[in-house]
């Protein structure tokens, strides 16, 4: 064969490629009728990101895998957190996805999603657990009796977090806030960032990451109970410079200006701010650490784990189905699987917790952890020649639900 011939060959290989690909991730993405049946295969996204989809035997009935390979020894690929912008916002995975320039992604943790609870209250669309960006703390964990979702194993806690460190090394860990409220006259201790529920009796620090939402919703819910009262003893105390320019006796809304930071109390955290006047000196100080190890995260989400080196912890929920979002990782912690469900009606029954373990499990995860679920499970990715993502599953939500935030899959130099 001629070296022209050779070539013409090369390029009518590469395009039935782009062609087939695209077919069928577009045959995934279809609105309406469930898939079709497995893609023979995995079709490449990029260099080190994979993606197939395939029924599944569970104890409900059928359902459908959409499964994202993510080998993270590729120096060209990384993982991230895909947010709306701001902490209390919410938006579409494939929105996020699209705007942070990723390849692929799914939804990320539980959410505030909604507050009839709390009538006159608006929920803020915040996520429950940690959450970091580019290696930048966004928010810590609210009280674990506050959280959304199902229920927790008994191991599991709001502070769980997956994530990926600066050594590129996916792991799963615990992430919980200490800090300071340092004036000239005590010392108080921090007890929450930028976090839609705040414990009794506590200070939580709000700044330009939380947005424009109110922070009553902080001061909602008990120790025990997401659905007690407001509490009406409240104070938030406005610091800039590190010096108090503002207070109020309620908690206040809109956005928090680049280096002001925002002080809200209740009940006895409200007590020590209102000690607090106009023009003394304050300084605040936030740590997130993790529970063990010392690599820093460049990236952590919340959820809980259903699987720690190869074995799901005792408790998981074994008789409620649904769909589900699931991420985990093997090669130590170098390759990613990232899980989600077809929403279609066909497919709807969904799978436990415990057979979410199981099937990760199945397929080579040593650690893995639980997602937010239900009309949040959604996955998408960018067709070959496309410059958006397109939605591989079909979320039982339509349209696609906003969420809280989601991992992102990112390739690039």
């Amino acid at each position: 064969m001629t070296h022209r011939r050779r070539r013409l060959a090369a390029t009518a290989r590469t395009l039935s490629t782009v062609i087939t690909t695209s077919a069928l991730l577009a045959g995934a993405a279809l609105a309406g009728a469930a898939p079709a049946g497995a893609v023979p295969g995995a079709v490449r996204i990029a260099s080190g990101v994979a993606y197939r989809q395939f029924d599944l035997p569970a104890a409900k009935g059928t359902v459908h895998v959409h499964l994202l390979t993510v080998d993270l020894s590729d120096p060209r690929v990384h993982v991230d957190l895909l947010t709306p912008g701001a902490v209390a916002a919410r938006s579409p995975v494939s929105a996020m996805a699209d705007a942070a320039g990723a390849v692929a992604g799914v939804n990320g943790d539980f959410f505030d999603i909604t507050e009839t609870q709390h009538p006159g209250v608006a929920a803020t669309g915040a996520s429950v657990g940690p959450a970091i960006a580019h290696g930048r703390v966004l928010k810590a964990a609210v009280p674990t009796a506050q959280r959304f979702g199902p229920s927790l194993p008994p191991s599991a806690d709001t502070t769980d977090v997956f994530g990926v460190g600066v050594d590129r090394r996916a792991r799963l860990g615990r992430l919980t806030l200490s800090g300071t409220v340092r004036t000239p006259d005590a010392t108080l201790a921090l007890r929450g960032l930028n976090q839609y529920a705040l414990a009794q009796g506590s200070v939580g620090a709000y700044t330009t990451s939380w947005g424009a939402a109110s922070r009553k919703r902080a001061t909602c819910g008990s120790d025990t109970d997401r659905a007690a009262g407001c509490s009406t003893d409240t104070y938030e105390v406005r610091i800039r410079a590190g010096r108090v320019v503002a207070t109020s006796a309620s908690p206040g809304s809109g956005p928090i200006a680049a280096g002001t930071t925002v002080l809200l109390g209740r009940e006895a955290g409200a007590d020590r701010l209102r000690a607090l006047t106009k023009g003394e000196r304050v300084s605040v100080r936030e740590r997130v650490t993790a529970s063990a190890g010392w690599i820093r995260y460049r990236f952590a989400v919340g959820g809980y784990p259903v699987l720690r080196g190869g074995e799901p912890p005792a408790g998981l929920n074994d008789t409620t189905s649904a769909v589900r979002t699931a991420v985990g990782y093997a090669s130590g912690g170098r390759r990613l699987l990232l899980l989600a469900l077809d929403g279609a009606v066909a497919y709807r029954s969904g799978l436990t917790i415990a057979e979410v373990a199981a099937e990760m499990r199945r397929l080579g995860a040593v650690d893995a952890f639980s997602l937010d679920g239900g009309g949040s499970t959604t996955m998408v990715a960018r067709t070959a020649g496309a410059k958006t993502v397109s939605v591989l599953n079909h979320p039982t939500d339509s349209p696609e639900r906003a969420v809280a935030n989601g991992i992102g899959v990112f390739f690039g130099p």
